[in-house]
């Protein structure tokens, strides 16, 4: 009798689902402004980032880095304002890092996607249901992409419903493709038809869509590169000053039309540098 049931498969309930445990976030839905705004998008890169820490915990490590780095040239040059500058920078290190990791993470999983696609068709093919064929690709493709299949996968076990299931999957990527493959699936769901078809059409287009950023991504690198160098440029420039004189900052500040000029740049610095960056994101959405 005990044989029985260890051999029986635990059929998955929608109960089950309810056990999932909700990520970590600073940000919410419900409430509108810019601070709600940063939060959402400081949640956004941690999910997309693919680096498996939690907000609060990148948070700590921003600022450990910020008070180690603004510590050290403080103690060594006995100087408030520029140790203040470099622990600046030093906050802002690990989430520059985090975006270089998205942006790594969602390239490769654009090229993974196209062969993702053909090898979920064939699987189509002998038969399976849709789960079956997810579960099938998400073991056999490799991370970073393989690992969101699965984590679909782990969800549809637990009770979620495909169209539930993989409904997250382009927010925790970051990538709009994937919009297409789930609406495709979820209307399938519904309505039926011949998923293969779909499937193969749905990998074509994709492999189009590919080309064409690559295209486009060829011919904006000299732009895309100028706007960075903009942006990095007054920074280093300042840095380096500060550094080789560290009374430079000081002396600028002490003037009232120094003073001016020196915060007037760095407002003007922090809104050009908003203005690129979401230009640049907008380019780049794969």
């Amino acid at each position: 009798m005990s044989t029985g049931l260890a051999n029986s498969a635990i059929e998955p309930l929608p109960g089950f689902s309810e056990i999932l445990r909700d990520q970590e976030l600073f940000g919410s839905h419900d409430d509108e402004g810019v601070g709600n705004s940063i939060n959402t998008w400081f949640d956004t890169l941690m999910i997309q980032s693919g680096i498996g820490v939690g907000p609060s915990v990148m948070l700590f490590l921003c600022a450990l880095c910020g008070m180690t780095l603004g510590g050290l040239i403080f103690i060594l040059q006995e100087n408030l304002l520029s140790g203040l500058m470099i622990g600046t920078v030093g906050f802002v290190a690990p989430v520059i890092v985090a975006v270089v990791m998205r942006q790594r993470r969602q390239k490769q999983m654009m090229a993974q996607l196209p062969a993702m696609i053909d090898e979920l068709a064939r699987a189509a093919k002998t038969g399976r249901s849709i789960e079956q064929c997810w579960e099938l690709v998400g073991n056999d493709t490799a991370a970073p992409l393989g690992s969101e299949l699965q984590e679909c996968s782990r969800r549809m076990k637990m009770g979620e419903d495909m169209a539930q299931g993989i409904k997250e999957l382009p927010y925790r990527t970051g990538l709009v493709t994937l919009n297409i493959l789930v609406t495709a699936l979820s209307v399938h769901q519904v309505t039926g038809g011949d998923l293969v078809s779909v499937l193969e059409r749905l990998s074509q287009t994709i492999r189009d869509r590919l080309l064409f950023l690559g295209r486009l991504r060829a011919a904006t690198t000299g732009s895309r590169a100028t706007a960075v160098l903009m942006l990095a440029l007054p920074v280093c420039i300042v840095v380096f000053f500060s550094i080789r004189d560290p009374l430079y900052v000081q002396r600028l500040m002490v003037s009232d039309i120094g003073r001016k000029v020196t915060l007037g740049s760095i407002a003007f610095e922090i809104i050009g540098s908003l203005f690129i960056m979401r230009i640049l994101q907008n380019s780049q959405r794969s």
